[in-house]
């Protein structure tokens, strides 16, 4: 009996003892990682990197012209799927097959599944959007709708909204102050929407409707069982006007500012829960804070910004893409292209750091194929395009000497703690149309049963 209790009192003591010096260890690491975060905040305070719920419109990030509302929200939502507008194709073979989310997958992050996205043009979707191909009715890169340039996610977009795209070229203000006289479509299609005094998502969205070719008009809308839901989202839009491409731009806009991961770890983490992130991962985050300084640019609550910046990464159109001439050719001259500034040429849009591991895919030329090839190229800071001129590269863009396990640390961090295993929460479970998306060709609809 005795040795029984001694046992017991001996196994308890070690318990208490490891428990202990592990809430020790945590504790030490959570209070180092809380004050790197809260000196990153221009306000010091933790709740400046917290997201806005999706639910909680009065707050999220949105354009004065184009306030949230439940109803605008939710046909948002539905239209942004919806492959029954997609009747502007070029051919036959692609009417009503593809939709806005034929190329940001709800399963893959809101991105393509593949290096470059294939709407109007392609067939085909699989687990992630990994297996659409080019339609044979489609003779070549000009007749598809497919970008010259990787697209960005449309997660987190509300804190970024100001100025879209990798140049940030749509957007009346903010950084885009001072080049009213580039607002004009013959400096680049859709341009001169900007004139219309929008923020940039709901600019390019008016622009994109066009490119994407879709199509709205009352007949449109009472076929697809939409009338309802244009008239709730938008009551004090005269008739004439409210079934429009205009207004499924505004709708989407509103969907797409909602479309937070605020289910991510360091979310959580941020929110009080010390256990949402692993030890590694806390490593990982204090050295995102501090030693790899990548707050320097990616300084917003979503890890975005609208600042602009060249580290040397390669083109899209040097890989085994669908380019299109010159309008790839365009994109990769990046911010420049928009302002006209030499100093601005090979300078792109900061992009947020959270839900990275969906695709094998990144940068805006996709020239790397895991996350940590991208820390690797961050830490050694070596330029890989030899045509960006070593001028143009970004001042903080140098050498961090990060060590190999600090590299894993970091690495996790990125692609476990700001990832919101969820985001496909944010998709609809039914079209009213009653369509299959987010593609509707015949290869589509038999991979997701819609037949």
């Amino acid at each position: 009996m005795a040795k029984n209790l001694l046992l017991f009192l001996s196994l308890f003591t070690f318990f208490i003892i490891s428990c202990s010096d592990d809430v020790m260890h945590v504790s030490d690491l959570d209070v180092k990682l809380e004050k790197s975060v809260r000196d990153a905040a221009p306000d010091n305070s933790l709740d400046y990197w917290v997201l806005h719920n999706s639910k909680d419109l009065e707050n999220i990030p949105q354009d004065p012209r184009n306030p949230l509302t439940p109803s605008k929200v939710e046909l948002g939502n539905f239209l942004f799927f919806e492959t029954g507008i997609a009747l502007d194709n070029k051919f036959d073979a692609g009417k009503q097959t593809y939709s806005c989310s034929s190329c940001h997958i709800a399963e893959a992050d809101f991105k393509p599944g593949r290096m470059q996205g294939i709407g109007d043009g392609g067939f085909g979707t699989g687990n992630v959007g990994e297996t659409r191909l080019k339609h044979e009715s489609y003779p070549g890169a000009a007749d598809l709708d497919v970008q010259g340039i990787r697209p960005l996610t449309v997660l987190n977009v509300a804190y970024s909204a100001k100025n879209t795209q990798w140049n940030g070229s749509f957007g009346s203000g903010h950084a885009n102050e001072g080049f009213e006289h580039r607002f004009s479509d013959d400096v680049d299609a859709g341009l001169a929407l900007n004139n219309l005094g929008y923020e940039g998502l709901e600019t390019q969205l008016q622009e994109g409707f066009s490119l994407h070719r879709f199509k709205m008009d009352p007949a449109i809308a009472d076929s697809l069982g939409y009338i309802e839901l244009f008239d709730a989202a938008f009551p004090d839009v005269p008739v004439e006007e409210r079934y429009s491409p205009l207004n499924v731009a505004l709708a989407m806009a509103a969907y797409l500012r909602t479309i937070n991961t605020t289910e991510a770890p360091f979310q959580k983490w941020l929110k009080g829960d010390k256990y949402a992130l692993t030890d590694q991962e806390k490593r990982g985050a204090l050295l995102m804070f501090t030693k790899a300084n990548c707050t320097s640019c990616h300084s917003g609550p979503a890890f975005s910004d609208t600042r602009f910046f060249a580290i040397g990464v390669n083109n899209l159109d040097e890989l085994a893409t669908f380019v299109d001439e010159p309008r790839a050719l365009n994109k990769n001259f990046g911010r420049g292209f928009f302002t006209g500034n030499a100093d601005d040429l090979h300078k792109f849009k900061v992009p947020t750091l959270y839900n990275l591991t969906g695709t094998p895919f990144y940068f805006h030329g996709s020239s790397k194929r895991s996350l940590r090839e991208v820390v690797e190229y961050f830490n050694d800071a070596i330029p890989e395009n030899p045509d960006v001129p070593t001028e143009l590269i970004a001042s903080n863009f140098k050498p961090l000497g990060m060590t190999e396990s600090e590299i894993d640390d970091l690495t996790a961090f990125l692609a476990n703690g700001l990832d919101d295993p969820t985001v496909e929460r944010y998709k609809p479970s039914y079209l009213p149309s009653g369509l299959c998306f987010p593609n509707n060709d015949i290869v589509s609809r038999r991979e997701h049963g819609c037949d």
